[in-house]
């Protein structure tokens, strides 16, 4: 395959050392593969994470492992795409003039995310799991709808205290599941005003797995949950480890309990296994992501693992990283770090106090506007917050001036009421035991109301789920025109094998038959039909109908419809987004609002020193996206909701405890106050008065 030296030169030599030394880590073996040890890659923010890991597969694969040895886990379908992209695009440079690239011929075929690979490998362990393989996925919508059927039935909506809605109840059941605590502990920690539903909730979450098993259908925690009780039989553990010679696991500190005990089972030596990601950048514990994962990760084996930290900025300019730096330094639980770039120019970070949220609107439109003068397009401007309500006002005053914006951390593609619709048809025809579907796709029919379409799924179950039998059923009146083109459907699909490679008619003729159902049930139909264009175009790259229809629930695409609307038709646009939402982007110039305790913290995580480390490192994540100009803004007052329109009450806004001297040295401080109460009057002398020396003589 060439000279190896010569080869590391050419494709390993963009890298800087830290990069490289995590890229190339490990040796060639006496069988000729490529060996290692567990490798714990911490790459600060900014620093060409994806970029060292896409090198380091391809060095794997340039130096003879087998790409279908490979195991990439990630945490979104796009990632893995992109990683294959950039593998792709490495080895087929590094071997130019060799013969074909492996790669061409073996597609990295074992990437994707947890929740993707773990449905493929239930599938093909479904016998040994008591599973049929053709079961359904559930989204969380759908497991809140279930969930909530399992709670009516049980009586519970009925009770004479609220008894907890059902995104709560599945909120409880997921952290459960993925933290590996029991249900009181979940309580106790962060559900505590359920704690006298305890016994309660347990029967849901019984009946809950009840219907799912009788409805062959796995939720996103079951899908872990089934490959971790897979794995925790050593005979299955060792034989699902003998298939990959290399696992790596990119955004490792976004990792559950669960998801750490899969790794360790299918390779308890750590053997090739490389863990990329940032302790600093943890802040999904509201998922259950376990920040202790990555902490604890080397010394789980012995020797302990290798240890690589990229430290080499390439997005944000040094006085925005030396108060990055400053702030994450004060977390004494972490991996030290210190971030450093090439980009020394730009000023220290701005630090603006404000009077109330109304003038914050106005000083960061104004900024916004000024840098849009100065060159700077809307689309590389940001603004980040806390929550979601926190732009209220801002998107009021942009509204008002004009200026379109798009704000992120919305509704995802199929979370779009239409889109669910079209689904549940093909869901049902693929699994006619998916109850939610089914009640989903039958009360789209007219006349069709919830008792009814229960009477329907019983009379289905009664005949062994056959399609054939529902022209039989007799529905309501309202119902009787549209029910034999419907059952016509639904034998159509039921009886079209889920693997043909033209499975995407079947798709055609849901959408044909919905048609008048969109029309009669939705307003906006030019928006709704453009989103139905798209997911025919999506489906034709998926090769089995249960490929589409699981791995769009696993990861949804966004549309543009359901971002921020009208103003995303602008060729240009200013960027909203939650904290959360803008992990892994970055914008040249970044405002960060409601900068004050309450807030950052958030005042719900202050009660814990693990919470409020995790809101020190969603602060973290939101000033390393910045690239040149990095803005916190801190109102001094915030009016009280729920008064009268002209009334003034308030309360105010404390500094926040992040803010503290020593950050405060990185930063240029100022105030942005309304121009007719700014400047008016001057002092013009320099006499001094000593006021604290008296103060002292009065006692």
């Amino acid at each position: 395959m060439g000279d190896a030296a010569e080869l590391q030169t050419d494709y390993l030599g963009q890298l800087n050392p830290a990069q490289r030394q995590a890229a190339s880590y490990g040796h060639s073996s006496a069988d000729g593969g490529f060996q290692s040890g567990p490798l714990l890659v911490i790459a600060g923010a900014g620093t060409g994470k994806t970029m060292t890991l896409a090198h380091r597969v391809a060095h794997l694969v340039i130096q003879g492992v087998n790409p279908e040895r490979i195991l990439l886990l990630t945490f979104t379908r796009r990632a893995a795409q992109e990683m294959i992209r950039r593998v792709e695009a490495i080895v087929r440079h590094a071997l130019r003039g060799e013969n074909e690239p492996p790669m061409t011929k073996n597609v990295l075929a074992w990437s994707g995310t947890f929740h993707s690979v773990a449905n493929r490998l239930l599938r093909r362990y479904s016998h040994n799991l008591d599973l049929d393989p053709g079961f359904s996925v559930l989204d969380r919508g759908d497991s809140a709808d279930l969930m909530d059927v399992v709670r009516h039935e049980l009586d519970l909506s009925r009770k004479s205290r609220r008894f907890p809605k059902k995104d709560t109840c599945l909120s409880i059941y997921s952290r459960c599941v993925n933290s590996r605590k029991p249900l009181i502990d979940c309580l106790n920690e962060t559900y505590p005003w359920c704690l006298d539903w305890e016994e309660e909730l347990r029967t849901l979450f019984r009946g809950y797995v009840e219907h799912k098993q009788a409805s062959q259908a796995l939720d996103y925690d079951d899908l872990l949950l089934y490959w971790s009780y897979l794995v925790a039989d050593e005979e299955f553990a060792a034989e699902l480890g003998s298939w990959f010679d290399h696992i790596l696991v990119d955004e490792y500190q976004d990792t559950n309990v669960l998801q750490a005990e899969i790794l360790n089972a299918i390779r308890p030596d750590g053997a090739g296994v490389t863990v990329v990601g940032d302790d600093a950048q943890s802040i999904y514990s509201f998922r259950a992501a376990e920040v202790e994962n990555i902490l604890g990760f080397p010394d789980q084996y012995i020797p302990s693992a290798r240890i690589v930290s990229l430290e080499e900025n390439y997005r944000s300019t040094q006085p925005i990283l030396d108060s990055a730096n400053c702030l994450i330094a004060e977390s004494d639980h972490q991996y030290k770090k210190n971030l450093f770039s090439q980009k020394k120019g730009g000023g220290k970070p701005n630090y603006v106090t404000v009077e109330d949220g109304d003038a914050e609107a106005e000083f960061v439109v104004e900024s916004v506007l000024a840098g849009r003068e100065e060159g700077l397009d809307l689309k590389q401007q940001a603004v980040l917050f806390r929550g979601s309500h926190h732009s209220d006002r801002l998107e009021l005053e942009l509204v008002r001036r004009n200026i379109p914006y798009v704000k992120y951390g919305g509704l995802k593609f199929l979370e779009a009421g239409h889109v669910k619709d079209l689904l549940s048809v093909l869901k049902w025809g693929d699994n006619p035991r998916n109850q939610v579907a089914a009640f989903r796709v039958l009360k789209l029919l007219p006349g069709m109301g919830p008792a009814y379409a229960a009477r329907c799924f019983d009379f289905l179950t009664a005949n062994d789920y056959s399609f054939s039998v529902l022209r039989n059923f007799i529905p309501p009146s309202a119902t009787r025109v549209d029910w034999p083109l419907f059952c016509q459907l639904m034998s159509s699909l039921s009886s079209m094998e889920s693997g043909e490679a033209a499975w995407q008619t079947g798709l055609t003729e849901a959408r044909k038959w919905y048609q008048p159902h969109l029309e009669r049930l939705y307003d906006g139909l030019d928006t709704r039909e453009a989103d139905l264009e798209q997911l025919e175009q999506i489906s034709g790259k998926y090769p089995t109908r249960e490929r589409f229809l699981t791995e769009l629930t696993l990861d949804p695409p966004s549309a543009a419809g359901d971002l921020a609307g009208d103003p995303y038709l602008d060729e240009d646009y200013l960027i909203l987004s939650t904290v959360h939402s803008a992990k892994g982007q970055e914008w040249d110039s970044v405002f960060v609002l409601n900068f004050s305790d309450g807030n950052f913290p958030s005042e719900f995580s202050t009660g814990k020193p693990e919470l409020i480390e995790e809101e020190r490192r969603l602060l973290y994540v939101a000033m390393t996206r910045a690239k040149q100009s990095l803005t916190l803004v801190a109102p001094l007052r915030y009016h009280v909701t729920q008064q009268r329109r002209d009334g003034d009450k308030h309360v105010y806004g404390a500094r926040s405890r992040f803010m503290t001297d020593s950050l405060m040295a990185t930063m240029r401080p100022s105030f942005h106050g309304r121009p007719e109460s700014a400047n008016r009057f001057v002092p013009r002398s320099d006499k001094k008065l000593d006021v604290a020396g008296r103060l002292k003589e009065m006692w």
